[in-house]
């Protein structure tokens, strides 16, 4: 009689989901700007709306791609990778088209936003940080499929 084969241990090379390894960086991250995106939109909008609605309300909506980016990600199912790439190439989007806008247009933004020139006001990492992850997504559907079983 044989003895029951363990099953293989996960090589220390191949995180086993979006959120393992540098995915666990990328979740954080997204986790932090979704907080404090979100939080400084809902203190603008509620205190001093009238004063640059137009930047307040891209920074609400900068909040939810940022929400939406770190559920996805974390959640690492086919579907949710999906949703992942969507948000994060909105997200890229959205920092290159207010950037520009805002540097276009600078009455228009007597305030800033998270994506105002590019990110500049928090380290350009909003600009990079939907680069990394379509990078990382990216990896994500070039890898083998395993079957179950």
């Amino acid at each position: 009689m044989s003895e029951p084969m363990a099953p293989p241990e996960p090589t220390a090379t191949q995180p086993t989901s979006t959120r393992s390894g540098p995915g666990r960086l990328l979740v954080a991250v997204y986790g932090l700007f979704a907080l404090s995106a979100s939080a400084r939109a809902g203190v603008q909008i509620a205190t001093k709306f009238g004063h640059a609605p137009v930047a307040y309300l891209l920074s609400a909506f900068a909040g939810v791609v940022y929400i939406i980016a770190t559920v996805t990600l974390s959640n690492g199912s086919p579907t949710a990778r999906r949703i992942a790439v969507l948000s994060c190439s909105v997200e890229l989007a959205g920092v290159l088209a207010v950037g520009t806008w805002s540097l276009a247009d600078r009455a228009m933004f007597p305030d800033a936003t998270v994506w105002s020139s590019y990110g500049s006001g928090y380290g350009f990492v909003p600009l990079v940080l939907p680069v990394f992850g379509l990078l990382w997504l990216r990896y994500w559907a070039k890898r083998p499929r395993t079957v179950a079983g």
